[in-house]
């Protein structure tokens, strides 16, 4: 039971915890860790240390090259960790087992989680829960290595039999093969003659989660009358690969995603599609029969698609056509694609949703969190979005594709024929242009109050030695939020950082620069984007709960993107 967990950590807090942390540190984590060896990712890997403690084998790993989060729940130890170890690669979550729902939401995946002396404060009931939420955390080839402690309980700390066999056992069930273990156990490196601890590793072949299986009988296999089902699969991709920060979770195996903010999307799909008068369903050769689309739609002609991207703000007629647009998408969602799209061989709905009592329109529309809740919430698996949110660059190019067939089809059925150009063209996502105009006037405008500075070199910069840079790079991710933009020595950025992504050491040194530059530039009394900047923070950026959050947070949330893009995508590293 967690009351039994919450018991255990207890006796990590206080003096306790800092005698521990001395004991733990007295052990030589080479020593200790050398049966990991064979098993390590080439550096830099993404590492999970779940069970941080006092950061000592957090501290081995990142000295090894690796980005590592290290999970733990006492303070004391944080704190301990923290002070002992300043190593740049290694960001701290307090969390814990079994439902880390912390770490689930940085959307990280990782090469290697290491649950070293945690199990056996697992209780037995809870260690099948713990375990997915392991394997939802893990790449396909990744490695779960555990330490499992036999022996007596240390007065205060609840502690569970273990077993190697028990791990096997549930790494059969998520489809790991198990590469090492250790039953026979070895001795306790303190000397304690009644302590064993037991070695085994499991690796995951491919998701071991199903996922991947079921997006490919959504998008090839399951029976479609419209494009519907791909289009509400392809909304909750864009999600999915950007928008991290809206999602909350429901219980061990289940997201929650604001409707409104998979309608915004859908609308940023469709708007091209129907201009285009491509066929979304049989015999249909424009926007007529699509229920979606209302008068409303009229009203949008002049917008880019890339203007439907949260934290913008509409004013106006378009700011009520746009809502009309975004309950008219809701609706439609809830009713057809997130009702009829369901598990092979059942009736059940996959990605169930859920609407709301929706709110008149105003003057005034801002895409924030608050805005893009109020449509309703959409229900998915975790493991369904994890896959989108790992795999959306191998996804996407699936979804297009069968997306095209559809079309062709139902073209065909009526005669036409369709110019692949021109329907290659409407199906692009469309990014926003690179564009840091509004962040360059706000710099102009700041020199009038006093000197603005490189955030990155400390320079004091004049009109024409400015540029803005993206701190993590277009070239990357393509995101023009406001708290990516930054003011830059021009010699800085084209030739030294360029289109390289700041190494975790070099953000950490440049904190208080960056912020100082968030508070001055964005969010000080009396700034217009203040509103927007904590928006696209919240959508883009794994934050913890907080509204609006502070500045702090908004750091925190930006170091836990940059170690998500440098797992996923190995991008060159600046460190300054």
């Amino acid at each position: 039971m967690l009351r039994d967990m919450k018991q255990s950590w207890a006796a990590y807090e206080g003096d306790s915890g800092r005698d521990l942390a001395r004991t733990y540190e007295a052990l030589d984590p080479d020593r200790l860790n050398a049966w990991l060896r064979d098993l390590l990712p080439a550096p830099p890997g993404a590492v999970l240390d779940v069970g941080a403690g006092s950061g000592r084998d957090a501290a081995w790993l990142a000295c090894l090259g690796h980005e590592v989060v290290a999970v733990e729940p006492s303070a004391t130890m944080r704190a301990e960790a923290q002070a002992r170890h300043e190593e740049d690669r290694i960001v701290w979550v307090d969390d814990h087992l079994p439902a880390l729902d912390r770490v689930l939401r940085l959307g990280c995946a990782f090469d290697l989680i290491l649950v070293s002396a945690i199990w056996m404060h697992v209780p037995p009931e809870d260690r099948a829960r713990a375990f997915r939420k392991l394997v939802t955390l893990l790449k396909p080839g990744g490695v779960i290595a555990m330490v499992l402690r036999s022996g007596p309980s240390p007065a205060g700390r609840a502690m569970h039999p273990v077993s190697t066999a028990e791990v096997a056992q549930l790494a059969h069930r998520h489809g790991a093969a198990v590469v090492l273990e250790d039953a026979e156990g070895a001795p306790d490196a303190m000397g304690r003659a009644d302590v064993i601890w037991h070695r085994i590793a499991l690796r995951l072949p491919d998701d071991g989660t199903g996922a991947l299986p079921l997006l490919r009988h959504v998008i090839l296999n399951d029976t479609k009358s419209s494009t519907y089902k791909l289009g509400l699969l392809r909304a909750v991709l864009r999600a999915a690969d950007g928008a991290q920060g809206t999602v909350q979770t429901v219980g061990d195996d289940r997201v929650r995603i604001p409707l409104g903010l998979v309608a915004l999307n859908w609308v940023r799909l469709y708007l091209p599609l129907v201009r285009e008068q491509l066929p979304q369903r049989p015999g249909n050769a424009g926007p007529e029969g699509l229920g979606f689309v209302s008068p409303a739609w009229a009203r949008l002609d002049d917008l880019a698609p890339f203007e439907l991207r949260p934290g913008m703000t509409f004013t106006g007629p378009r700011a009520r056509a746009l809502h009309a647009a975004l309950r008219d998408a809701s609706r439609t969602i809830a009713r057809m694609p997130a009702t009829f799209m369901t598990w092979p061989g059942s009736d059940t709905p996959i990605m169930p949703a859920r609407l709301a009592r929706m709110r008149a329109a105003g003057a005034r529309l801002s895409l924030d969190a608050a805005t893009l809740q109020g449509f309703g919430t959409l229900e998915m698996p975790l493991h369904l979005w994890r896959a989108l949110s790992r795999f959306a660059a191998w996804i996407e190019p699936a979804l297009v594709a069968e997306w095209q067939r559809l079309m062709d089809g139902y073209a065909c059925r009526s005669s036409r024929t369709l110019d692949p150009a021109r329907l290659s063209r409407a199906m692009v996502w469309d990014d926003p242009d690179r564009d840091t105009r509004l962040v360059r006037e706000i710099v102009l405008s700041a020199f009038a109050a006093g000197p603005v500075h490189c955030v990155w070199s400390g320079r004091r910069l004049t009109p024409d030695r400015l540029d803005i840079d993206h701190c993590l790079p277009w070239s990357a991710w393509a995101c023009n939020d406001l708290w990516n933009l930054m003011p830059c020595d021009a010699r800085v950025n084209r030739s030294r950082k360029r289109d390289r992504l700041p190494s975790a050491g070099l953000l950490v040194a440049r904190a208080d620069a960056i912020q100082s530059w968030w508070q001055v530039g964005y969010v000080q009394p009396g700034t217009v984007s203040a509103d927007r900047f904590y928006a696209e923070a919240a959508t883009s950026l794994p934050l913890a709960r907080a509204d609006p959050p502070d500045i702090g947070e908004v750091f925190r949330g930006l170091q836990a993107k940059r170690l998500m893009i440098r797992t996923d995508t190995q991008i060159a590293e600046w460190k300054g």
